[in-house]
């Protein structure tokens, strides 16, 4: 009785043990989109979502062309890691993550957009700055003009 009282004990903790959310875990890209209700963004096939605010005019950038943009990114807390100020700032799209790389050439000069990328997509498993490893990035882009 007392091995049967033991292994039933063990089975409920091995059970529950599963249920409790750990709390050092970041939360998905698919959970935060769950989480806010977003049923306007775009889910692209390389792993990303996005939502095109303005289209823009112009020639789509790829990745041998410069951009000129305004930017801010934040964490799915909410908390702003980085933005440009006043002035736009201008960038090799090949040198940037692969989300900017797949997201920018969505829209054209004089165009907007929110990607929401998964880590893979963003730094991955390192850290960079205050962004935390495995995190899921949102940036607000308005691109300017392309090189």
């Amino acid at each position: 009785m007392r091995l049967y009282v033991t292994l039933i004990l063990a089975l409920g903790l091995v059970a529950f043990s599963g249920c409790k959310k750990n709390e050092s875990t970041p939360e998905t890209l698919e959970a935060y989109i769950k989480r806010l209700g977003i049923t306007d963004a775009v889910k692209d096939d390389r792993g990303f979502y996005y939502k095109i605010i303005t289209e823009g005019t112009g020639v789509n950038p790829t990745v041998s062309n410069n951009v000129t943009l305004f930017y801010k990114g934040t964490l799915t807390n909410g908390n702003i890691f980085d933005q440009t100020g006043a002035n736009p700032v201008t960038f090799g799209l090949g040198q940037l993550i692969l989300g900017w790389q797949y997201g920018l050439p969505l829209i054209k000069p004089g165009g907007s957009i929110i990607l929401y990328l998964p880590p893979e997509l963003g730094y991955g498993s390192r850290s960079a700055g205050s962004i935390p490893p495995n995190s899921v990035l949102i940036f607000e882009i308005q691109l300017i003009s392309v090189g």
